[in-house]
């Protein structure tokens, strides 16, 4: 990181030095790091800093190294400093990191945002007992209440990193005719929902930190987030943390739960819209969700682990319903 970013880190905390840097981890295909600073002479402990570096890119993990999936790259990054810029300020005392600041310089950019481990929640799960399931899906439901009916303006026009315009490339490579052929239709089902709200577009479990009772949990990583159908977000993070039997088992008293989360937050934020109705579509957009982010998996990685029974089921009943 150039002198000029570390200048403005201080400038910004009011800090005299930087101590100690942690890296939290690598950005996806090297465009970057996330570090934790501590800070000295500053009322601020430490910081955790998003340094990206849009000329730095190697090659791609699983090798989709295109000019396209570049530049799909880039734009996220560009979101994502958008969203802090405009949009999270109102949510940060939810269960968001607090954005400090932002500076960019030609293709590189620093974002300083509060540190979570500071403000209580250090923990990272890698697995989830079903109570802690509910945590989440409590927050996702007070962040799609809360964002209910936003534009979006300058975010993805359509949320989730797997979105279909944005992923020619993993569609093209999708075996079975009549999925690849259904791909449009699902997309159109969704994107014309009634009800729409801001998703985090990769609402998986690595991007939730968690207070050190379990209770309360934060979200970071928003370079997907835009306009969409909040199950999105709902089928996505319950694939990440849940086996194809613990999905079929517990379906109907998650989403039952996240529903009347949702409820409590859209009463809160939005008194005006129907409840009701907004539930009944969302229920019913569910399996295409599923269907949507099998769709991708299909074209990306079909070896995925995620492709189980459930996911397939959850495609089938779509593939029926479209067909019907």
């Amino acid at each position: 990181m150039e002198d000029h970013f570390v200048a403005f880190i201080l400038a910004k905390t009011k800090a005299t030095s930087v101590g100690k840097i942690e890296v939290i981890q690598e950005l996806w295909s090297g465009y970057g790091q996330i570090t934790r600073i501590q800070l000295l002479g500053s009322a601020i402990p430490s910081v955790v800093v998003k340094y990206i570096d849009l000329e730095s890119a190697n090659s791609h993990p699983r090798g989709w190294d295109t000019a396209f999936a570049h530049e799909r790259k880039i734009k996220s990054y560009e979101v994502e400093l958008q969203w802090y810029a405009s949009y999270s300020e109102g949510f940060s005392k939810y269960g968001i990191p607090k954005c400090i600041g932002i500076l960019s310089q030609k293709n590189k950019h620093c974002l300083i945002l509060e540190d979570l481990v500071i403000r209580g929640f250090p923990v990272r799960k890698t697995a989830l007992k079903l109570q802690e399931v509910y945590v989440v899906l409590s927050w996702l439901a007070q962040f799609h209440g809360f964002y209910m009916n936003s534009k979006g303006n300058g975010l993805w026009d359509i949320g989730t990193y797997w979105h279909l315009d944005t992923r020619p490339e993993e569609w093209k490579e999708i075996a079975t005719e009549s999925i690849r052929k259904a791909a449009k239709p699902i997309d159109k089902k969704l994107n014309n929902a009634a009800y729409s709200t801001l998703v985090h577009g990769d609402a998986k479990l690595a991007n939730f930190c968690f207070s050190t009772s379990g209770t309360e949990a934060a979200a970071v990583d928003f370079q997907y987030i835009g306009r969409g159908c909040g199950m999105k977000d709902v089928a996505y993070f319950l694939s990440s943390c849940l086996l194809e039997n613990e999905l079929e088992s517990s379906e109907e008293e998650l989403l039952a739960y996240y529903f009347l989360e949702l409820s409590k937050s859209v009463k809160l934020f939005h008194p005006l819209i129907r409840v009701d109705a907004l539930e009944k579509e969302w229920r019913d957009l569910y399996p295409f969700a599923w269907a949507d982010f099998t769709r991708f998996l299909l074209g990306w990685m079909p070896t995925h682990q995620k492709l189980n029974a459930y996911s397939h089921d959850k495609m089938h009943q779509v593939l029926t319903l479209l067909n019907s």
